[in-house]
């Protein structure tokens, strides 16, 4: 099954711009570029710099009266625009400047469309706010999310600012955790889609209001889109005052991390 969105599409916009910008990062990669610091141990390359103008490229050219907030660039245009665009053009950047191939292009439209490229993996995730599915080999096939893996991916960069309140890191310490599931870190919102793929049973994050930001927001968007279970720490909404985020395949899923949360 392929699907063809239409030249002004958003979903196909989303997903033209996620494309654009895994194609700079793979071409990029094993190539020794310099780092920009950020400060606080965090820092960009070349290679976030490039894919997000590539990002903005397509962006552009499709949606020029459109604002964008991107994670290198910052906002672009009104910052109130109706309508917005959020772009992280290399999620994982440590994993990407040490060689490791786990990371994510992420592009999404603030309350729409959205899009998940894995420069490496081939794969491009994507949604028209509706359906979610992955683009392969040029063909699209709907994103079926299970809990068959066992396998929950927990976001342990710090700072940590759910302490002393939460942490991800003391959900690994609980036995009951063990007994259901195995934990992973791929350090990157890649594991996000793969928990709308079936390739992840959850996914856990401490943190803020997450459902503005530049990295969860297509991912988020993929899994709502999936129908998986959504939600921050507490339980409740994401956005409008909630903290971190939650995401599971299923309900029982969900159920099971937020008890062993709510212990901690």
């Amino acid at each position: 099954m392929t699907t063809s969105y239409a030249p002004l599409d958003d979903a196909g916009v989303a997903l033209a711009a996620a494309g654009a910008g895994a194609d700079v990062v793979r071409g990029l990669y094993g190539r020794r570029l310099d780092r920009i610091d950020k400060g606080g141990g965090d820092f960009a390359t070349a290679a976030d710099v490039e894919a997000e103008k590539a990002i903005l490229g397509v962006l552009r050219d499709a949606r020029p009266g459109d604002a964008v907030l991107g994670e290198e660039g910052g906002q672009r245009g009104a910052a109130g625009a109706a309508r917005q665009w959020l772009v992280d053009p290399l999620c994982g950047t440590l994993n990407y400047a040490t060689g490791t191939m786990l990371v994510a292009v992420n592009v999404a439209l603030r309350g729409g469309a959205a899009a998940v490229a894995d420069p490496f993996g081939g794969e491009i995730f994507h949604t028209d706010g509706g359906t979610a599915r992955v683009r392969h080999d040029g063909a699209d096939a709907r994103l079926a999310p299970t809990p068959a893996t066992r396998l929950v991916d927990v976001n342990l960069d710090p700072p940590f600012p759910g302490a002393p309140g939460f942490r991800a890191v003391e959900l690994l310490a609980d036995p009951r955790f063990a007994e259901r599931f195995r934990p992973r870190v791929v350090s990157t919102s890649l594991a996000l889609a793969w928990v709308a793929a079936g390739k992840r049973a959850a996914y856990v994050t401490d943190g803020g209001d997450l459902s503005g930001s530049v990295h969860f927001a297509a991912g988020i968007a993929l899994c709502r889109a999936a129908g998986c279970v959504v939600t921050g720490i507490d339980g409740g909404p994401v956005g409008g005052g909630g903290q971190g985020l939650v995401a599971a395949a299923d309900a029982t899923t969900h159920r099971l991390l937020m008890s062993m949360i709510r212990r901690h």
